[in-house]
């Protein structure tokens, strides 16, 4: 009864185990040249203030926005996907609905650029 769903219970297991195995025998197989720059924090190029964020510096807002765009377009592509894969059934009715989903999106990234939000100085 449940013989079609070993393949899958496999597959996990697999996994799994693949992954208990590499975070176990990582730390043995590695190498081990540790210097100050590999031990620093990393903030994207921007050299890390010796205060704590909380109450000491302030992060960029670019940070922050550039990581709401990108979640933003990613998430309106990934709507993109259903309609490559069912566009000979939608027929005329799906070809306009994503055309106007598209000039959507381009009308977003068309602010966003203009605004300047794509501008990282």
């Amino acid at each position: 009864m449940l013989d079609p769903y070993l393949p899958l219970v496999l597959m996990f297991a697999l996994a799994a185990a693949f992954a208990l195995f590499s975070v176990t025998a990582a730390p043995y197989i590695g190498p081990r040249r540790y210097n100050r720059a590999k031990l620093d924090a990393y903030e994207c190029g921007i050299e890390p203030s010796p205060q704590p964020i909380v109450g000491g510096g302030r992060m960029p807002v670019a940070y922050y926005l550039t990581a709401m765009l990108f979640i933003l377009f990613d998430i309106e592509m990934v709507f993109l996907y259903p309609f490559a894969v069912s566009a000979n059934r939608l027929g005329l009715f799906g070809l306009v609905e994503i055309a106007l989903f598209i000039a959507t999106v381009g009308f977003a990234y068309a602010y966003v650029w203009r605004r300047g939000g794509l501008d990282w100085n």
